[in-house]
């Protein structure tokens, strides 16, 4: 009825004259009424959607922000951890090359080591093999060497000529 109202049609006419009518006053003061209910209403609940509506599109906006916000500093984590990683790798690679030298340095010293080791056994098999000689040389030399200074039978050794032992001769003299 209220829409009717609105629309400009008069209640009475439209429904045949079974709507009893009421005065003039009576109408302005429900007209007025319900305008003013009307306009809390729609004033109300179209203040309310399009607050609603500002309020939805707000709330979307810092959602939208606040995930650019954490994808930022996710990326600046990444950046982080990747630039630690690099300078990690590049320590390591550091060491790495630190211990290759090292590694290096220690053959090259072990192969002159090795190499001085051979020299100074092939020395030694030398001089092993002089004392043999000289001491088969002592042997043979010892029963012609006489102790005592003055004797007159003493002969002088010559070490240098004798090569092997002459024990044979010796004994048939």
């Amino acid at each position: 009825m209220l829409l009717l109202f609105f629309c400009g049609v008069n209640p009475k006419r439209f429904f045949g004259g079974m709507v009893e009518t009421k005065t003039k006053n009576e109408m302005e003061m429900t007209l007025e009424s319900l305008v003013g209910i009307l306009g809390l209403l729609v004033g109300g609940s179209s203040g309310a959607f399009f607050t609603w509506k500002y309020q939805r599109k707000k709330a979307k906006a810092e959602a939208v922000t606040a995930e650019a916000e954490a994808e930022k500093a996710f990326v600046e984590v990444i950046q982080e951890m990747r630039e630690m990683y690099k300078a990690d790798r590049e320590e390591q690679k550091a060491y790495i090359d630190e211990l290759k030298d090292d590694r290096r340095h220690l053959r090259e010293e072990r192969d002159v080591l090795r190499k001085r080791q051979d020299e100074l056994e092939e020395t030694v098999r030398g001089l092993q093999r002089e004392v043999a000689i000289n001491r088969g040389m002592m042997d043979t030399i010892r029963p012609l060497i006489c102790g005592r200074r003055d004797c007159k039978d003493r002969l002088p050794a010559d070490i240098e000529g004798f090569t092997a032992p002459r024990k044979k001769k010796e004994a048939k003299s």
